[in-house]
């Protein structure tokens, strides 16, 4: 199993065992290892951080003070002797646990750790530090970055209904996480892949709830397990801007999670004739999405339920089509970078308002079903297999176009490639920038001449055509 129990943590066997030791210039570092249930990390303290825990217990908690093995001068560092020490002071702090078995005097706490792996402990970090700075960062606004393993702690302090820490202090009173996540605006929860410090936890498989959340108008997600992260949606009529980056294979898992429960469902104010098992309200505040950096190979129907979307980035995916974006009527800004799109058939049906468009670093080896975007205005085809200058004829009578990108094709190695592009934008040359340079009056001239020529050619084929119908009869 991976990640830290999923109830009960204060109920599982919890100690620790001093595995070994090692040298460190004239000093002794003991190699310590802390559990709870199947759970471990790692810490190393030399006997001189002992004695002065040792201290701090015994004033605040009037502990034995003989209960700590003694110091020693002479021959402190031989083999004997520190073999000896490393079994006392697993002893020492095996007895100190069984001496507090439920509230775990801060000192001690900190001395294992706690604060960075226990769920008690990381919660109760979190909760003083709302209490002293929570009302300064919700006043100025600022992005509050979380970890997945502190809302995995907070998620599970708040299904066993237990107080943050036993204590007695009231600054980690849980109440002060909540009061803060009610109302905070702007989240980042960034995840890591692999173990936490020197623990077995993997904090990317760490379920978490967000239903804490209830003012959300921004969040960033990264490096976690969408499967494993519920709540969201009770920010679905505040939540404005969404990113999600290397955490899941499918929209629908942020989207509608309640897909995963349900065989059949249908939006709000949808009129269905078949029988359905789940209506799902739809996110009416969410404008921008970035799900980029994914495992996403299709465009799901999940987007039926975000149809305020204006900016949608998908980048950097596995998707092979562009399906279902006929339902965001209010798109006009769509990322499709870097996934395996060979073809744009019939692209104007799904994209009819946009206006940037980015397709670099896809299969695509034509321009073909791009004609039909009226509105567009940015396009970015570059590291694409567009080979053919005949292609450039299905954008260059796009009324609104002012940004071509068609850098890294094939097409680029043609002799006077520029001005045999630009020339394909007709009057409207001047106006278009190519590949983020600004057309030259050098290279309008040379588009003017290339279009006489062209002109002269069409004025002689017709002439040609003609003479060869021969003369009309009447």
């Amino acid at each position: 199993m991976d990640g830290l129990s999923d109830s009960g943590e204060n109920e599982r066997p919890r100690g620790v065992r001093v595995l070994g030791s090692e040298p460190v210039e004239n000093y002794t570092v003991y190699i310590i290892e802390v559990y709870v249930g199947i759970y471990h990390w790692r810490i190393k303290h030399r006997y001189s951080d002992f004695y002065d825990l040792h201290e701090k217990l015994t004033l605040e908690n009037k502990i034995d003070k003989n209960l700590l093995p003694p110091k020693k001068i002479i021959g402190k560092n031989s083999k004997s002797f520190v073999e000896r020490r490393q079994k006392d002071l697993e002893v020492y702090l095996q007895t100190l646990l069984a001496q507090f078995p439920t509230a775990v005097p801060r000192p001690l706490a900190h001395f294992l750790n706690f604060h960075s792996y226990e769920m008690n402990g990381i919660a109760a970090v979190l909760a003083e530090e709302l209490f002293n700075q929570g009302e300064q960062l919700l006043s100025t606004g600022e992005v509050f970055i979380l970890r997945p393993l502190q809302l995995y702690a907070v998620t599970q302090l708040l299904r066993n209904a237990k107080p943050a820490w036993a204590n007695g202090d009231a600054k980690t009173d849980l109440g002060h996480i909540l009061d803060f996540t009610c109302r905070l605006k702007y989240l980042k929860v960034v995840g890591t892949q692999g173990p936490v410090g020197t623990s077995n936890i993997q904090e990317h498989l760490l379920a978490y709830d967000l239903s804490i959340f209830k003012s959300l108008c921004q969040i960033e997600i990264s490096h976690c397990d969408a499967r494993n992260l519920s709540g969201l949606n009770s920010c679905k009529n505040t939540l404005a801007t969404m990113t999600v980056q290397f955490s899941t294979s499918s929209m629908k898992d942020i989207i509608v999670p309640e897909a995963l429960e349900f065989a059949d469902w249908e939006p709000e104010g949808t009129s269905s004739q078949c029988p359905i098992t789940a209506v799902v309200p739809k996110w009416k505040a969410l404008t921008t999405l970035d799900m980029s950096h994914n495992n996403i190979c299709v465009i799901d129907d999940s987007v039926k339920l975000i149809p305020q979307i204006e900016y949608l980035a998908l980048s950097h995916n596995a998707i092979t089509s562009v399906e279902n974006l006929q339902y965001l009527y209010n798109l006009v800004h769509l990322d499709l970078s870097y996934n395996k799109l060979s073809t744009l058939d019939k692209i104007h049906t799904k994209l009819g308002n946009i206006k940037t468009l980015n397709l670099a670093g896809n299969l695509l080896e034509s321009l073909s079903g791009l004609h039909k975007l009226y509105s567009l205005v940015n396009l970015d085809i570059s590291n694409n297999k567009i080979k053919e200058l005949d292609d450039i004829k299905h954008i260059g009578q796009l009324p609104c176009i002012e940004n071509v990108n068609l850098t890294h094709n094939p097409l680029t190695i043609i002799p006077d490639y520029r001005t045999k592009v630009l020339a394909q934008f007709g009057e409207r040359a001047s106006e278009v920038c190519l590949d983020n340079t600004c057309t030259t009056e050098k290279e309008l001239d040379t588009v003017e001449v290339l279009k006489a020529i062209q002109k002269a050619k069409e004025t002689k084929s017709k002439l040609m055509n003609s003479d060869k119908k021969g003369p009309s009869l009447v």
